[in-house]
Formats: structure tokens, sequence, C-alpha cells
């Protein structure tokens, strides 16, 4: 059996279903290009802040080995993380109206597979190098104030650390699996319907 259906030609000649066909390519449309602006704009923002980070250890040069070790795990972190977060731009890219069904499953499977390694591993990787540099940094800084300072400093750090680990992460990612197991549910009940006809 053919699993390489063309939807447009079919939908074509099937006017009563074309709206649910058309509805659906909006849908997979408006997905792809949110998430290459959500793309451009993780570039442009981690971008900036290792410029900016870069800016303070050549402005205020840091004595202490550790401080620099801290600095260059941040940098690092943002760096790797966007490095594995880029190799997903070309597979939302080749997404178009001009695809196959069975090349729209192949590509949101992609997309699905690309997202639970980037919400598993490679977000587990950027946290915990984020997390090592910015203790290292804090160090040089902390150790010059009082103890209540220091305290209240890493508590600070560990709370935003905490917030973005325990809640806006599970939330984003929760977020990002419900569309696209979304696409890939209609896109399949759409294949299972073709096939039953």
């Amino acid at each position: 059996m053919d699993t390489n259906i063309d939807f447009k030609n079919i939908w074509k000649q099937q006017t009563s279903n074309k709206p649910n066909m058309e509805e659906l390519l909006g849908k997979l449309k408006k997905f792809k290009n949110e998430n290459l602006r959500r793309l451009i704009t993780t570039n442009l923002l981690l971008i900036a802040t290792c410029i900016g980070i870069a800016f303070i250890w050549y402005r205020y040069q840091p004595e202490l080995a550790t401080t620099k070790i801290g600095i260059v795990l941040v940098i690092l972190a943002m760096v790797v993380f966007l490095l594995a977060y880029n190799k997903m731009f070309m597979i939302f890219y080749k997404i178009d109206s001009t695809q196959s069904n069975s090349e729209y499953l192949q590509n949101l499977y992609l997309v699905k597979s690309k997202q639970k390694f980037m919400q598993t591993t490679m977000l587990n990787v950027y946290f915990i190098m984020l997390f090592t540099g910015l203790i290292l940094y804090m160090y040089e800084y902390t150790s010059k104030m009082t103890a209540t300072s220091s305290v209240i400093a890493y508590i600070a750090v560990l709370t935003w650390v905490g917030i973005n680990w325990f809640y806006l992460r599970p939330k984003t990612i929760k977020k990002q699996e419900a569309k696209i197991n979304e696409l890939i549910n209609k896109f399949e009940e759409f294949n299972n319907q073709l096939k039953g006809s």
C-alpha cells in the first residue's frame, strides 16, 4: 500500500473536506512560523547575553580563576545549547505546502524527536553548566560581602534557577508537546481516513 499520499490533490477533488485540510495546513504553517520565530529570538537573546557577559569580563577584569571559569562556563552553556537548538532550523524550514502526507508526518515526528532531545538532554546540560558557572562567577564577589548578603545572593540565584527548572521548564515542555501531538494526531487521522476510503 502506498503511504506517500498527496493530501493537496485529494482535497482539491473532495470539496466537502477541503476546509478541514486547509485549516490543518494553516495550523501547520502557524506552528512552523512560531517555532522559527522562537528559534531566531532565542539566538538573538543568547548571543546578546554572551556579548554582555564577555563585556563584563573585559570591563571589570575579575581577579580569581573561579570567576573566569564561571564566565566561560556560562558562555559555553549558551553556545552549546544554541548549536544543538539551531539544528532544528532546517527541519522547520523544510516543512512547506508542497509536501505529501508522509513527508508532513516524517517531519513532525522528527520535530517531536528533536524537541524531546532539547527538552531533556540539552536543557539538563544547559542548566547544569549555567548554574555551575553562576556559582563560580559569584564566589569572587560574594566573598567580599557580609555572610548575610552572600547567603541572600546565593538564595536569589537558587530561587531563580529553581523557578526556571521546576515551574517554567515543565510548563513550556507541556505546551510544546501538546502542539506537536495535536498536529501529528490530525495528520494521522486524515491518513487513516484516506486509507479507509
